[in-house]
């Protein structure tokens, strides 16, 4: 397999891992909360697809504004509700109920989903790109992946959401004095991070068999991509992203699959040593 083939073949993986870690960042970011229930929702958007598309014939693309909507209702009610209650404790205390949570959520899933692998099944074919080839599920894969960061991006920047939660970001305390509610900024930014976990799902279902025990594995993925990229900001997990994906397909051409996800973590070792604050990061967020 040549280079070419290699980098589009990460390129198409770091799309997915942008997607399914800028929620997590962005969570953990502005709240201070490592949210370990992320891969759950990961898993549950993609179970919500799959039995919208297996019993209902909902399309995969058509299920998408319906799992985001669910699953931000889902992320607000959860953070407003019981998570809030803690915000200001230490981050061991947060991490905590996030990890109960996780155990329920995970364990609710496994009972009531099982744990047999699914998939939802397009039989699209596959594409010439650039001279390399990929199949089209992969190929319509990353292009949602990129543009659903791209439309988190352009919400941050550019509606009056996105700046309220970017100055909590910067300063709560100034933030709450120019008359921003920042309870409420929490639990939307914590909605936002559990719809992007959900559609992250839908997209990823396509690609690949999901089950409750892959909700461990994205879970570290969203790790690697925050410490590679920088936290707390949109382009930080998709330069992450993309660059752990590159890594790992050479990793896997190289080494073997099974020693990709290794190859991975040593870079996040690496990075914690030399740029804390990773490639794009910013000081203070590390």
């Amino acid at each position: 397999m040549d280079s070419a083939q290699l980098i589009m073949n990460g390129l198409a993986l770091g799309a997915l891992y942008a997607c399914l870690a800028v929620g997590f960042s962005l969570v953990w970011g502005v709240l201070n909360v490592i949210n370990m229930v992320h891969g759950s929702f990961i898993v549950l958007g993609g179970y919500l697809a799959y039995f919208m598309w297996s019993y209902f014939g909902v399309y995969p693309l058509a299920a998408l504004p319906l799992v985001g909507i669910v699953m931000f209702v889902f992320g607000y009610v959860l953070q407003y509700t019981l998570t809030n209650k803690v915000i200001h404790a230490p981050v061991l205390t947060t991490l905590t109920l996030t990890f109960g949570l996780d155990m329920i959520l995970y364990n609710l899933m496994t009972v009531y989903f099982s744990a047999t692998p699914r998939r939802i099944r397009l039989d699209l074919g596959s594409f010439e790109v650039f001279g390399t080839f990929m199949p089209a599920d992969r190929l319509l894969g990353m292009l949602l992946a990129l543009t659903l960061t791209g439309m988190l991006y352009y919400v941050m920047r550019s509606s009056k959401i996105g700046r309220a939660i970017v100055a909590v970001r910067m300063d709560r305390v100034a933030a709450q004095l120019m008359g921003i509610r920042v309870n409420n900024i929490y639990a939307i930014t914590f909605g936002i991070g559990a719809m992007m976990a959900g559609l992250a799902g839908v997209i990823l279902v396509i690609v690949f068999p999901t089950t409750t025990s892959v909700a461990g594995a994205y879970l570290g993925k969203a790790f690697v991509v925050c410490v590679v990229g920088g936290l707390g900001s949109v382009p930080g997990a998709l330069i992450g992203g993309l660059v752990l994906g590159v890594v790992e397909s050479f990793a896997a051409h190289y080494f073997g699959p099974q020693n990709a996800p290794i190859v991975g973590f040593i870079l996040l070792l690496f990075l914690l040593l030399v740029k804390p604050t990773g490639l794009v990061g910013i000081k203070g967020y590390e």
